[in-house]
């Protein structure tokens, strides 16, 4: 062997060797049998279930009473059902609904890694969950940061089935957007794309694609009409937290309470779930939707 071709195999495999590591850990996700032994560890009755929506088989894990209200998590970016997956055994939320997390199309077991950059798309995938629990009212729908606008979307397009929203550092301004072109439009390339662990890929790609969903939306915030509370960290670096005020003001046709805290970040369901739940029970207990 020359040395030219030493070189390039001594480059090769440990670079690979990466690449197989980034693809297996970086996964943001829980096993479907890792789930399952959460809520044996919580001792809480919960399951797992799956539907097709066209080309994606999607994903989603359930505890609580059928009979109660609906209270549907959606996670961010990367991320999957397990960005939630602690609010399911939250007792105090245990005692008043039924909680769902779900994963995105293109994360955790929702066919993962080929995104869906489209809100619309990913509402409407969303959708047969709040069908099936249409009767389960009211429905509070839970977004974390890119949740946020896939939140707001389902609200716009199904007003009848929706009952609040809950906006944890969402993303919903397309002004504040950062200006994350000059890398994301390379790593959206093919071959750059294909190097990306798959949960970054499908990431990159909806991210590079957000600013223009958003804009789409901005006649439509006066179509929600359901109760909305949004909770924002100050020392947000990820998502400016000017997005809560962006809310107050679009949203004209309800009520928008704002819920912000001086010292915390962009990471809320972990470092501050209670602001979460307090806002949950909030919505729960308004039994219809408050018109401005």
């Amino acid at each position: 062997m020359n040395k030219k071709r030493l070189r390039v195999l001594l480059f090769a495999v440990p670079y690979f060797a990466v690449l197989i590591f980034m693809h297996s850990c970086m996964t943001f996700r829980m096993s479907p049998k890792e789930v399952d032994t959460f809520f044996k560890s919580k001792n809480v009755t919960g399951s797992q279930h799956q539907y097709k929506f066209r080309n994606y088989e999607m994903h989603y894990a359930q505890a609580g009473d059928e009979t109660k209200p609906l209270v549907l998590f959606v996670h961010g970016s990367p991320g999957s059902l397990s960005a939630f997956i602690d609010f399911l055994a939250d007792t105090a939320l245990l005692d008043k609904a039924l909680l769902i997390t779900t994963d995105r199309p293109g994360f955790g077991h929702s066919h993962f890694g080929i995104a869906e950059p489209s809100l619309e798309k990913q509402a409407a995938a969303l959708k047969p969950i709040l069908e099936k629990y249409s009767n389960n009212k009211p429905v509070i729908l839970v977004g974390h940061s890119l949740g946020g606008p896939v939140i707001a979307q389902m609200a716009m397009d199904y007003p009848e089935l929706v009952g609040g929203l809950v906006f944890v550092a969402a993303s919903i301004d397309p002004a504040l957007e950062p200006n994350e072109l000059w890398f994301r439009a390379p790593l959206a390339t093919p071959f750059l794309s294909w190097v990306l662990p798959r949960s970054f890929r499908a990431s990159n790609e909806e991210i590079y694609q957000l600013e223009p969903q958003l804009e789409n939306m901005m006649p439509r915030w006066k179509d929600v009409t359901c109760p909305v509370i949004f909770v924002q960290g100050m020392k947000d670096q990820l998502v400016d937290p000017g997005n809560a005020s962006f809310a107050k003001r679009m949203m004209t046709n309800t009520t928008v309470e704002l819920v912000t805290k001086d010292d915390m970040n962009h990471f809320v369901p972990w470092s501050d779930p209670e602001l979460i739940r307090k806002a949950i029970l909030t919505l729960l207990a308004r039994r219809e939707p408050v018109i401005k």
